[in-house]
């Protein structure tokens, strides 16, 4: 009868240890499900602002899901493909963004819309003494007048359209004159890869504008003047 006890006893310490393991497993479940595929919970993006993390001038960037991106990519020799600057509306941080058209996105959508959710944040080195309340408000000014431009998917240096990294530029050059990242010509990209020509082919024809100014994603993301905040 001991013996018989002893195993029931047994059986049920087992029967506990599994029910509990699979508890564990259920929320761990549960957790990874609430992140997403996107790689960052609503919860997580919240506290990192209530830390205020963010600051208005800050440059986000992220690997875009468009059609472009994979070209964007391998052309610039960058995973980064998209990119906008952060202004505060309100009690919200928003993205300023060159997509179609030219827009402001609440933060959290931006960062959801990106490739796993995954983004880098980076500020201007002097910023304190640059990001004054009354620039940042310049800055506001400039890209306002940007404001519901269409993008430019042929990337001319002109103001009539918008493309990602153009916009920002423009706005720190024009609001602070500040040149974040060196301007490029068209024919200095790796234009090697087989997606990357016949985006050109279907942009462009025959017509390829080899010495127009450009400036990428990927030289304002190595660009000397910013330094890295947050990376998710």
């Amino acid at each position: 009868m001991l013996g018989y006890r002893k195993s029931r006893l047994q059986k049920y310490s087992w029967t506990l240890i599994i029910l509990a393991l699979l508890g564990f497993a259920f929320s761990y479940a549960i957790a990874f499900y609430a992140k997403g595929t996107f790689g960052i919970t609503e919860k997580s993006i919240a506290a990192k602002l209530q830390n205020q993390v963010v600051k208005e001038g800050d440059i986000i960037f992220q690997t875009s899901r468009s059609g472009q991106s994979k070209a964007i990519q391998l052309a610039t020799q960058s995973v980064y493909s998209h990119m906008g600057v952060i202004f505060k509306l309100e009690d919200d941080f928003y993205v300023f963004e060159a997509v179609q058209p030219v827009k402001f996105t609440l933060l959290e959508s931006w960062i959801k819309r990106g490739k796993d959710g995954h983004f880098v944040l980076k500020r201007l080195k002097n910023s304190d003494e640059l990001l004054t309340p009354q620039n940042i408000e310049k800055m506001k000014v400039i890209g306002k007048s940007f404001l519901n431009k269409n993008y430019d998917g042929t990337f001319e240096w002109s103001d009539e359209k918008m493309y990602c990294s153009e916009l920002v530029w423009k706005i720190y050059n024009r609001g602070i004159d500040v040149n974040i990242g060196e301007l490029q010509t068209l024919k200095e990209f790796d234009l090697t890869h087989q997606a990357v020509k016949e985006k050109i082919k279907q942009r462009y024809g025959d017509n390829i504008p080899w010495e127009e100014k450009v400036i990428s994603p990927a030289r304002m993301f190595n660009a000397e003047q910013l330094y890295t905040i947050l990376e998710n």
